[in-house]
């Protein structure tokens, strides 16, 4: 049983931010500007490359999520983008029915998809992305061309049809302000080009044909990539097989990814682990049968208010410090591997693998 402690919720960075502007980006997609009164801006500040989570405002925080921010920080701004998505509960919100006027609850940003940035650095940087996996990507684009001012920039950006390209006007006024150190590339899938190398969608062996005509591995400083799964892990073991190091790619999914099954444990004399957690200072247990929840998932089911965003492994939001017992982590795309090693854990993508688990929030 749970304690009372979860009759109250705990108390996160949440704050509600009133809507400024709501424009079509695409016929599929809005950009979205939040007012960020004074008293909130130290709360607000960010990195190229984070989000912010937004809670659903009639079904709560059964139903939020995260959207990166397409503005850089230094334009003083905090905008996002979303695309609708077929049966999306919170894309077709965004773009039919949120309007300029509208308050709305909003997590302070967070998020790992940025490395620090330093004037007197002089980078190569190349980015991937899809669809609207080009939002973080905007983000960072804009923030390297405005903070350091020598390096450069690749960008590989796939798409359906020309229509359907995000922030194609800004992206062109940016290539036009830096044609030297800003290099686009198009891809389309269903669009016929006179170029064949662009169309299709971003690949493997497109990534090959890249390296042989655009950029060395060797000289890349960082690679950046976001978009759907399956494209950024066949993209990042191809750069490791052209020699990459990891530390040098960097990941960042979009949209809600699809769970993967729970493992399959036998513990003898035992059908379900004693779950202990540490949150804010205060200590409770349950009981999770082996096999069923995530530790994440069976806590939220008992009343738990554990932070959390994407619940895809990708954003570690959900980070705990595993301090007793195992747990398989089936997806990891967010922790480093010297976390990994410290015991830290995804708690969206674990299971107990033996009779008690313990673990902390607070370390």
């Amino acid at each position: 049983m749970f304690k009372s402690l979860f009759l109250q919720p705990m108390q996160h960075k949440i704050f509600s931010l009133r809507v400024s502007s709501v424009k079509p980006e695409t016929t599929d997609a809005v950009t979205i500007d939040f007012e960020v009164p004074d008293q909130l801006k130290n709360e607000f500040k960010y990195h190229s490359g984070q989000h912010i989570t937004l809670i659903h405002p009639t079904l709560g925080e059964s139903v939020k999520r995260s959207y990166s921010m397409c503005s850089a920080p230094y334009e003083n701004k905090l905008q996002i983008a979303s695309r609708r998505v077929t049966h999306g509960l919170f894309s077709n919100f965004l773009n039919d029915e949120l309007k300029v006027g509208d308050e709305i609850q909003v997590e302070v940003p967070d998020g790992r998809f940025f490395i620090p940035l330093d004037p007197s650095h002089e980078n190569m940087f190349v980015f991937f992305a899809s669809g609207s996996g080009i939002t973080p990507i905007l983000s960072h684009i804009k923030e390297i061309l405005h903070t350091e001012t020598k390096s450069r920039i690749q960008l590989f950006y796939g798409n359906r049809h020309t229509d359907s390209i995000m922030f194609l006007e800004e992206l062109m006024a940016l290539k036009n302000i830096y044609p030297e150190r800003l290099s686009l590339h198009f891809l389309l899938s269903r669009e016929e080009l006179e170029e064949e190398l662009f169309h299709g969608r971003i690949s493997a062996e497109k990534l090959d044909r890249f390296v042989k005509q655009f950029f060395n591995p060797e000289e890349v400083d960082a690679f950046f990539m976001c978009g759907p799964e399956s494209m950024l892990l066949e993209l990042r073991e191809k750069l490791l097989n052209l020699g990459v190091p990891g530390s040098k790619i960097h990941l960042e999914l979009f949209g809600v990814q699809i769970p993967k099954p729970a493992p399959k444990v036998v513990v003898d004399g035992d059908s379900s682990s004693l779950v202990r957690v540490t949150l804010d200072g205060r200590t409770f247990e349950y009981s999770l049968p082996f096999n069923t929840e995530s530790i994440l998932d069976s806590a939220l089911q008992q009343g738990a208010k554990l932070p959390f965003a994407c619940k895809g492994g990708v954003c570690c939001t959900c980070k705990a410090k595993l301090l007793k017992g195992e747990v398989e982590m089936v997806t990891n795309y967010g922790l480093e591997p010297e976390e990994v090693k410290n015991s830290y854990i995804l708690t969206c993508q674990s299971y107990p693998k033996t009779p008690k688990v313990e673990l902390s929030f607070d370390q």
